[in-house]
């Protein structure tokens, strides 16, 4: 429990306010995305600008208060239950530098924001699915983007940080001025400190074809084997995953959708309508119940995935997995296909490979690079029970194991334990984040989520 003389000492160095249990303030600064996730820190702040995050930093340094820190809410792992939880929401500023071909952003901007400078440009950046999810943090996680297979992870565009380490000291980080600590920065999530604003570059958009395929349920089985020998072939261009779909009938699902289960095919291809349409034939020949991609204006780019808009409760889990093979596709379809009866709302299987298969340019700590597929799958807790979930996105995962190739952190699900939370980086990528936390937070300050113990400490209090 932090004491009143502290909290006052902070109040007396931050301009946003310092916000405690049941104050409006605290209940909307400790707000996340996914409601299952509950953050019950000791205070929170609303950081109004990086000098409040500084001195925040600063002063929980002196006296070994943790921290924690969020924005959208949309990377919330684990609950946290004690210490400062900084909330850097209020960071939107956007510039963009047509003439370098980069975008600047503060710490709580969104990707929906980025884009509406871009679009009318003639220009796009390395963002997911959802426009609605944090620039910063989804960049800091390595970051999937929609069209990863010609962009590669999102981390490979970043140019510049502005963080303030967990010492209190604002810096700037490149690749020329703390190499290391750039390195690190790009895939180790939030383990060393809280970046306030970043740099990255913009890219080229010209006709863009995407949208989405709807099968019916009792198609699966062909679905699933067809995109399997049919995605690894597609140019880099073009980017597909198909998503096992098990609709609850609740009022947040659309009427005609409640109680269903279609199968989604997900398209993006960065080219004109003739060539696309030709890549999309294949699977055109299967019976579909829906079919929506066509030539589309890139501003209405969350239609392809259609992620919820708001916060929801879920419980989900992510894996890389190096191929798929029938055995693969078999296993799949026992656990989300017809007659399954899962309670599992989606399970997504997205092609990797291409540009996300290329080295960086400049060293990073991002997983992922070598394998084919990941998989995704996600179910709402109390539908139909909480326990029924979690013992079937244990199943599937354990289904799956033979296949795996560790996790992307931004899809990990929840932080478990320590050997759980490594599967997040390949052995090499942990032990030098390991190593670079105890250069950069020795005293563990951050250290909720998918935290990273410091080199010689194991015993890492992590929710």
């Amino acid at each position: 429990m932090i004491q009143e003389a502290d909290l006052e000492a902070l109040r007396g160095s931050v301009r946003g306010i310092v916000g405690l249990p049941g104050e409006a303030a605290y209940a909307e600064d400790t707000a996340s995305y996914n409601l299952a996730q509950v953050h019950r820190p000791d205070a929170a702040l609303g950081a109004l600008d990086a000098d409040d995050v500084a001195n925040a930093v600063a002063w929980a340094a002196q006296r070994g208060i943790p921290l924690g820190v969020q924005a959208t809410g949309h990377s919330a792992s684990a609950p946290m239950d004690e210490g400062l939880l900084i909330n850097t929401s209020r960071l939107e500023e956007v510039a963009v530098d047509q003439a370098a071909g980069t975008v600047t952003v503060g710490a709580g901007v969104r990707w929906s924001a980025v884009l509406e400078e871009l679009v009318p440009l003639g220009l796009t950046a390395a963002h997911g699915s959802s426009s609605r999810v944090g620039v910063v943090g989804y960049t800091l996680g390595g970051g999937l983007p929609l069209m990863g297979r010609s962009l590669g992870f999102a981390a490979d565009h970043v140019r510049s940080f502005e963080v303030v380490t967990p010492d209190g000291t604002a810096r700037r980080v490149d690749p020329d001025q703390e190499p290391e600590l750039f390195a690190v920065l790009r895939g180790g999530k939030g383990n060393y400190g809280i970046v306030t604003e970043m740099t990255f570059g913009a890219v080229p958009l010209g006709e863009f074809y995407g949208g989405q395929i709807v099968f019916p349920e009792e198609a699966a089985g062909d679905v699933l084997e067809l995109f399997r020998r049919w995605a690894p072939d597609l140019p880099h261009e073009a980017s597909a995953s198909l998503a096992f779909m098990h609709l609850p009938d609740v009022p947040f699902v659309p009427e005609e959708l409640r109680g269903s289960a279609p199968v989604l095919l997900r398209f993006g291809f960065f080219g004109g309508q003739e060539e696309g349409g030709a890549l999309l034939e294949p699977m055109r020949a299967l019976p579909l119940l829906r079919d929506t991609v066509g030539l589309m204006d890139y501003g209405a780019v969350d239609s392809i995935h259609d992620d919820p808009a708001g916060p929801m409760p879920s419980m989900e889990r992510g894996m890389l997995l190096a191929d798929l093979g029938e055995e693969g596709t078999a296993e799949l379809l026992r656990h989300v296909g017809p007659g399954s009866d899962t309670p599992l709302v989606m399970a997504e299987l997205r092609l990797l490979g291409g540009a996300l298969a290329a080295d960086p340019a400049v060293p990073d700590a991002v997983s992922g690079r070598g394998a084919g597929f990941h998989l995704f799958i996600l179910g709402v807790p109390g539908l139909p029970a909480e326990d029924a979930v979690e013992a079937a996105l244990a199943r599937l995962a354990a289904g799956f194991e033979p296949y795996a190739a560790g996790s992307l952190i931004n899809f990990h699900g929840p932080a478990g334990d320590e050997q759980d939370r490594a599967r997040a980086w390949e052995p090499e990528a942990y032990a030098r984040l390991r190593s670079a936390k105890a250069t950069w937070d020795p005293q563990n300050l951050f250290r909720y989520g998918h935290a990273v113990p410091p080199l010689g400490l194991m015993d890492s209090a992590t929710g």
